[in-house]
């Protein structure tokens, strides 16, 4: 297989190719679908716009757009795209991000590529003409971000990325590439920015992941922003356990990526179990709001996670690489603050004052702060998501768990449905104890505290349970079910 792409031709009649004995088996990996592939459908809706004469268009790509009846001048903008072998209309149709922009009043834009530009209509993530700031495919949809601006009056503070697969890693492109034009992104089964230079570190990168630290990752977003100094865009990371195309590590080392960037610690502020089996990590910046979040799916294949229903957290519709379990696009647009008005934090009443913990119990955590002048109401937020509102100036969050550290902020709305400016963040741990496990060698396990050795064997403190030789050869898996009490949990760890 050829990994080199041939210079691009004035007419852009490019294509991704093999020395032709060996393309039979090159398709069959197909990039192994990593240059992402995923399976094509064919619907069509006949609300999304092909918009041409967009930009000189570099990059060879199509540009489709959806936009609500009576859309206002200055609502938001989120471009979607698509995975390999997809198209504009398969994401439009499946995705559920219409659903959205109608209720919540916002532009979207589906850039498309073709297979003149790649074997299997995949954005070209790995390749250097294609991934560098103000050029190729990168620059297409930077144009396109202009054209809707301008056309469409889009709000410039608030445009945002999202993409599936091949998508979701040219989202982390575009996201370091022009972090002074993204508010936010969401990267579903994606891979890091900066991970590849071409297709065989793009294979590396899809199947087994690529280990860096967190510097090293920050600071090719550094690099490919051309020395933009902040603000980051806020980034929600969306992976299933169950993906066998992109190795679920690429998550990790996209959250070690972002929060990076931001100057943040890699352990959560707060973590909140939601529907489909998914767990809600969040990253707060220095004023408490979140700038990264990771939704973590447990068993999910590789695909995009949608949750059909007419619910207003339900969206989307089932197909190949749509797979029933939450509504992803419902939740990164509440990370992004698309449900509130203005974009939540644009109304002019201040951050509410004094907010503070009044109670905790195992479930709940008790909220007051002091009353604003011309608040009609408050909406409390956990972790970021607005859990909650009140017309007085006290709140009860419930259904948390024990043990457990979240962090809160209040902002007071006007009468007109307007958010004004959230309050400095509050951490609240409710109480009770959350059990941990431990898995490590008994060797190990003793030197931790959590077990004590006795005639050459290792026994849990605690429970005393046997636990074998003490050595470094024999591994068990400890639950702490109370402080510093263990028991062997060899064949699977509750907590």
């Amino acid at each position: 297989m050829n990994p080199t792409s041939p210079p691009r031709t004035p007419r852009r009649s490019w294509r991704l190719t093999w020395p032709r004995p060996a393309r039979t088996a090159a398709l069959v990996l197909s990039l192994v679908a990593a240059v992402l592939g995923l399976s094509p459908s064919p619907a069509h809706a006949a609300s999304l716009q092909q918009i041409t004469g967009f930009g000189s268009n570099p990059g060879n790509l199509q540009m489709f757009a959806y936009t609500p009846g009576n859309l206002p001048s200055g609502a938001p903008l989120v471009i979607a795209l698509h995975g390999c072998t997809q198209s504009a209309s398969d994401y439009y149709s499946h995705s559920g991000w219409p659903k959205y922009a109608d209720m919540y009043g916002f532009a979207l834009v589906f850039p498309q590529t073709t297979s003149s530009n790649n074997a299997n209509s995949c954005f070209n993530w790995f390749q250097s003409a294609d991934y560098t700031r103000d050029q190729g495919e990168a620059l297409s949809v930077k144009q396109m971000v202009d054209y809707a601006e301008s056309h469409y009056g889009s709000d410039r503070r608030r445009v945002y990325v999202t993409g599936l697969s091949a998508g979701g890693a040219m989202t982390s492109v575009m996201l370091a590439d022009y972090p002074d034009v993204f508010a936010g992104g969401a990267i579903d089964s994606g891979i890091p920015a900066g991970c590849a230079t071409d297709l065989p570190s793009g294979l590396t990168c899809q199947n087994s992941a690529v280990n860096k630290t967190p510097q090293q990752w920050g600071d090719a977003v550094r690099r490919a922003s051309g020395g933009w100094g902040g603000p980051w865009p806020r980034v929600a990371i969306w992976q299933g356990t169950g993906d066998s195309t992109v190795d679920p590590a690429n998550a990790t080392e996209e959250r070690d990526q972002w929060t990076n960037v931001w100057g943040i610690g890699q352990t959560p502020s707060s973590t909140t179990t939601l529907t489909g089996g998914t767990t809600q990590a969040v990253y707060n910046d220095a004023d408490g709001r979140p700038a990264v979040e990771t939704f973590t799916v447990s068993g999910m294949a590789h695909g995009l996670a949608v949750d059909p229903g007419s619910g207003t957290d339900q969206c989307g519709s089932t197909g190949t690489y749509y797979l029933t379990y939450i509504c992803s696009s419902y939740w990164t647009a509440k990370f992004w603050g698309l449900d509130a008005p203005g974009g939540g934090g644009t109304g002019s009443l201040p951050a509410p004052t004094g907010l503070t913990v009044t109670g905790t119990t195992d479930t709940t955590v008790s909220l007051s702060w002091s009353a604003v002048s011309g608040a009609a109401s408050y909406h409390v937020y956990r972790g970021g998501t607005e859990v909650g509102s009140a017309t007085g100036t006290s709140y009860t969050d419930t259904g948390l768990n024990s043990g457990t550290q979240y962090s809160y902020t209040v902002a007071a709305v006007d009468s007109g449905g307007a958010i004004g400016t959230r309050s400095p963040a509050v951490p609240a741990t409710t109480t009770g104890y959350r059990p941990q496990c431990f898995t490590d060698d008994n060797y190990d396990q003793v030197a931790a505290g959590r077990a004590h050795q006795s005639l050459g064997h290792a026994y849990a403190n605690g429970s005393g349970q046997d636990m074998g030789l003490y050595n470094l050869y024999e591994t068990h898996t400890l639950e702490e079910t109370s402080p510093g009490y263990y028991v062997l949990a060899d064949s699977g760890c509750p907590s």
